[in-house]
């Protein structure tokens, strides 16, 4: 810092900790772990130190699976210790994923998970980056979460909006709820409707804080000047900004695996944008980003889908569809 420094200190393994390159030198560093996972057959994510690991299985052959997932994270555990680090079983956590009827056939005979040697129970939820995932993926808990925080916030600007102005007022709104709402609600898509009414409920209450509007208002005009999207647009829109994206830079890898442009037996210009949309039975299934980008792409205007379009002018064409759709005089061009 100006004139000083510290002094050099060499690091044989591992990154200094706090430095500014040290997620992305860590990842470097563990990168191949990516291999070792990847020989048992088991899919993954990985988030500067933390990783996940993903296994699909039958309900009537659990033992298998989890056989073949001890052992993966029994070599993964191996890995950091041949490589200076250390994999702490105990701060790992398991859920199991799945369908009323499927859970119901696990649960029974599977109470915890075998990871580096070590029995973990079995979790009825678990938080990954700030998204509380439960069994069945109905996302309650986590929606549930993000109100009560919300509602926290609401009651503490009531007692002082009398001295806000109308802009300062609306910029909290924005900070301390609607940043809440949009923080990955696209895993909101296909989400019970009492979940979304319970945080269109947060939203209508921000817009009355926002506009100090009495409480029992109607909220569609308030929504309407303050230029939002209801809660079911905003995630609608946040599912068609990242197939956009994907579909653009082609990135991440494993989301544009998973959608395809629809075939034509004729090069029409008018039918280059749409999107394969897998057949599925299940609402369940409904809800997975392969099934759920297609059904809301294939659903925007042409105009909207014009792939040679920047990425703002696609966000401005959306959003402007999706306020026509709220209200039909609003002017759409």
């Amino acid at each position: 810092m100006g004139q000083h420094k510290s002094h050099t200190t060499e690091v044989d393994v591992g990154v200094p900790q706090g430095s500014v390159l040290g997620p992305l030198l860590f990842a470097v560093y563990c990168s191949p772990i990516a291999d070792v996972i990847a020989h048992h057959g088991v899919q993954y994510h990985q988030y500067a130190d933390d990783t996940q690991l993903h296994l699909a299985m039958r309900a009537n052959n659990t033992p298998a699976g989890l056989s073949v997932l001890a052992e993966c994270t029994t070599d993964v555990r191996q890995w950091y210790l041949q490589n200076g680090l250390q994999l702490n079983p105990d701060k790992s956590e398991a859920l199991i994923v799945g369908t009323t009827n499927q859970l119901r056939v696990v649960t029974s005979s599977v109470s915890s998970v075998s990871v580096a040697g070590v029995d973990l129970p079995v979790a009825d939820d678990i938080k990954v980056l700030g998204v509380v995932l439960d069994q069945r993926l109905s996302i309650h808990k986590h929606v549930s979460a993000v109100a009560r925080s919300c509602n926290y916030h609401a009651q503490a600007i009531r007692h002082i909006r009398h001295l806000l102005t109308t802009e300062l007022a609306q910029t909290l709104a924005c900070s301390l709820f609607l940043s809440r709402i949009d923080y990955c609600n696209a895993v909101l898509h296909g989400a019970p409707s009492y979940s979304i009414k319970k945080l269109q409920r947060v939203q209508n209450n921000a817009a009355r804080i926002g506009l100090e509007a009495p409480r029992r208002s109607h909220v569609s005009p308030l929504l309407r000047t303050l230029h939002w999207l209801s809660v079911q647009q905003r995630i609608d829109y946040k599912v068609a900004l990242l197939t956009f994206k994907v579909r653009s830079t082609s990135t991440p890898s494993y989301l544009r695996l998973l959608i395809q442009d629809r075939e034509h037996g004729h090069n029409l210009r008018s039918t280059t944008t749409a999107l394969h949309q897998p057949f599925t039975t299940t609402t369940f299934a409904k809800r997975a980003f392969r099934c759920s980008a297609p059904a809301g792409w294939n659903s925007l205007r042409k105009t909207v889908l014009n792939s040679d379009s920047l990425l703002v002018v696609f966000k401005s064409r959306l959003k402007t569809f999706l306020f026509s759709q709220a209200w039909p005089s609003f002017s759409a061009h």
